[in-house]
């Protein structure tokens, strides 16, 4: 979900909002941010279970950078490497192990 929301809201800046301005054709933006405010609603439900099953604190800066991560180009490839190198490889390092107990650890 995350390189999906984070390759439409580069459209939807690259190409879209330009259109829009530029040509006076609004149909990309209308059609691309339709599409994007959706997928990123899906987007922000799938991080928060994420977040849920790392055992995160909700409220932690790294949780709230992952929520945001599809509203800002570009944001959303640079979060989604580290929460796969920080959280995920080494959770599922751990489940691998048969030990599904010992997740990964949560910084603050």
């Amino acid at each position: 979900m995350a390189f999906v929301t984070g390759v439409l809201v580069i459209v939807l800046f690259v190409v879209g909002i330009p259109l829009q301005f530029a040509a006076g054709q609004p149909a990309v933006d209308q059609y691309v941010g339709q599409i994007h405010g959706f997928l990123y609603i899906v987007y922000v439900v799938m991080a928060f279970l994420l977040a849920l099953k790392l055992r995160m604190r909700l409220l932690s800066w790294q949780v709230i950078v992952l929520l945001l991560a599809g509203t800002i180009p570009v944001l959303t490839f640079v979060v989604e490497r580290w929460m796969t190198r920080r959280y995920i490889a080494p959770a599922l390092a751990a489940e691998a192990e048969g030990n599904p107990a010992a997740q990964a650890p949560v910084r603050s």
